[in-house]
C-alpha cells in the first residue's frame, strides 16, 4: 500500500507556510516518524515537530465519520533557518 504524501494548499497552509510550517495529506496509517524521516529525506531539512489529525471522508447520501480510506493531515514545523523546495512562499 503506497503511502501517499500529497501537499494541502488552503488559504491557511499558505499562512502556515510563511512560518516554516507545510501541510500534508497522507495515508491513515503512516506515522509521525515515518514522515518526518519522509520529509527529512526528500530535501535536507531538519523537521522541529510534526502535529497530525484525522480527516473525515465526507460522502453525500451517508453518515459522515471515518472509515478505513480516510486520510490524516499532518503539519510539519520545520528548525528555523531551514527551507524546502515543497512549496514556494
Amino acid at each position: 500500500m503506497e503511502k501517499s504524501k500529497s501537499q494541502l494548499i488552503t488559504e491557511k497552509s499558505i499562512r502556515l507556510s510563511q512560518q516554516n510550517q507545510y501541510t500534508f495529506h497522507v495515508d491513515s496509517k503512516l506515522t509521525k516518524t515515518e514522515m518526518k524521516n519522509w520529509i527529512e529525506g526528500f530535501s535536507a531539512v531538519e523537521v522541529k515537530g510534526i502535529n497530525s489529525s484525522r480527516v473525515a471522508n465526507r460522502r453525500k447520501g451517508s453518515k459522515l465519520g471515518l472509515n478505513s480510506t480516510s486520510k490524516k493531515k499532518m503539519i510539519a514545523r520545520l528548525r528555523a533557518n531551514y527551507l524546502t523546495p515543497l512549496f514556494i512562499n
